[in-house]
């Protein structure tokens, strides 16, 4: 069973645990950023997170971006930071929807994978 960990706006936090109950339907063993969601200080949130990214046996991240404050594909600076860290460390990055235009140039160069709405795009 191959793990994904989720990252995303906690303003779309239902939008994350649909997707995970799905990933999970579908045979993933899905990781949360559950210190963000249990509401603890960003510096122990964002360390606990990346080190979910970096472990070796996380080799899929899946970034849910999704509309927010009326902004299509949204990805906001945190995910940004973590979509650069699992590239870093040559994790195979998904979007849930398509590429964030604002951030376009790196999302493509980093070979970062818009699934468009469709989970089974993910190998």
């Amino acid at each position: 069973m191959k793990n994904i960990v989720l990252c995303g706006s906690m303003k779309v936090l239902s939008k994350i645990y649909e997707v995970q109950m799905l990933l999970q339907e579908m045979g993933y063993n899905v990781l949360l950023p559950k210190e963000c969601i249990e509401g603890l200080p960003k510096v122990i949130a964002s360390r606990a997170h990346f080190d979910r990214i970096l472990d070796p046996q996380n080799e899929i991240i899946l970034i849910v971006n999704e509309i927010k404050n009326g902004i299509e594909n949204y990805i906001g600076p945190n995910s940004f930071a973590e979509i650069a860290f699992a590239f870093y460390y040559s994790k195979r990055v998904y979007l849930l929807n398509d590429i964030y235009k604002p951030y376009e140039d790196e999302l493509v160069g980093w070979h970062v994978i818009p699934l468009k709405g469709n989970l089974n795009k993910i190998k």
